[in-house]
């Protein structure tokens, strides 16, 4: 194994979003993993922690602007407002990729297992540019939501995206990796899906998923359907072509019916229809709502990404401080 690389700087991207319940302990866990990695010199000294507070409404950031008083290596950025879980990851991502040489992305509330972190460092020397943490149990999951997310992981694959199983924004990646994924600048983000199209050298570490340490869920049930919705429509137009394909299928319906009802009255049979008019009202009505409403989400994409809107708002940033002039 290739062994530390003077400047081999790590950088752990934590987004916050109301977590002063958990901080405490993810920056103490946090802290202890990058101490033992410095120690073993996997990581040079100048490796830091960056806290994204994503407009919290608790004490998160008072904590976090606390803990980069007290501990060199933690340091934090705040958002003007709420601006989303993927759009802090980002944020945190462009910060750091000009003073790291690896970043590793993780949530704040301790469910993926920060022991992970130095399997993904020695994968790192070892060659590898992207590192995906994978779950290697759903056991902590409602079976609700263990289903579900199978479901969408193989709806995913039938419309040609390439995603990892069980893998959330939990992975390192170098620097090159980083600076690639970057590049990409669409506004409607799906890093689940935009990291396999970075391409490079990947590999995987399997760890154990555990259940929330404090707090409550950022990702109910509304935030998870509109989370899957993005993916699909950011990555595919396949639901277009189905759309498109369903108006073939009810156009040869309609007509298969109109030779029905000609052949039917030239028997002299005839039959009040109101119920089946109705049934066939709405039914084509509702079609009709959901197609136009699958077509709005692409719509609604494309108006976005053309505004050029800037995906987010620094209010403060205690990172780049942290490096002085002749190390930057």
């Amino acid at each position: 194994m290739n062994l530390l690389k003077k400047g081999n700087r790590l950088t752990i991207v934590v987004p916050c979003y109301n977590e002063e319940a958990v901080l405490p302990e993810t920056v103490e866990q946090l802290t202890q993993i990058l101490d033992n990695l410095i120690k073993a010199n996997k990581v040079a000294p100048e490796s830091r922690i960056l806290f994204v507070n994503d407009g919290s409404k608790d004490k998160t950031w008072s904590l976090v602007e606390a803990y980069s008083h007290q501990i060199p290596q933690v340091t934090g950025l705040k958002f003007s407002r709420n601006f989303g879980h993927q759009n802090a990851l980002l944020a945190g991502m462009t910060i750091a990729v000009k003073y790291s040489d690896m970043i590793i992305t993780i949530d704040a509330d301790l469910q993926d297992d920060v022991n992970a972190i130095p399997k993904m460092v020695n994968e790192y020397y070892a060659g590898f540019d992207v590192v995906y943490g994978v779950r290697n149990n759903r056991d902590t999951d409602s079976t609700f939501k263990r289903n579900t997310a199978l479901l969408f992981y193989k709806i995913m694959g039938q419309l040609g995206v390439e995603m990892v199983p069980n893998s959330a924004d939990y992975r390192l990646l170098s620097k090159r990796a980083t600076e690639s994924l970057l590049a990409f600048k669409e506004r409607n983000l799906f890093l689940r899906g935009m990291v396999p199209l970075v391409g490079y050298p990947s590999t995987k570490v399997f760890y154990a998923r555990k259940e929330r340490y404090a707090g409550t869920s950022k990702y109910p049930l509304k935030k998870m359907i509109k989370f899957a919705l993005d993916g699909i429509t950011s990555f595919s137009t396949v639901p277009i072509r189905l759309i498109m394909n369903l108006g073939i299928v009810l156009v040869f319906v309609g007509i298969g019916l109109f030779i029905y009802t000609l052949v039917q009255k030239a028997r002299g049979v005839v039959i009040t229809g109101w119920s089946s008019l109705m049934t066939s009202i709405w039914v084509v009505g509702g079609v009709q709502l959901i197609c136009t409403s699958m077509i709005g989400e692409y719509v609604g994409k494309i108006f976005t990404e053309v505004k050029q809107r800037p995906r987010y708002t620094i209010e403060e940033e205690t990172y780049t401080a942290s490096f002085k002039p002749d190390n930057s």
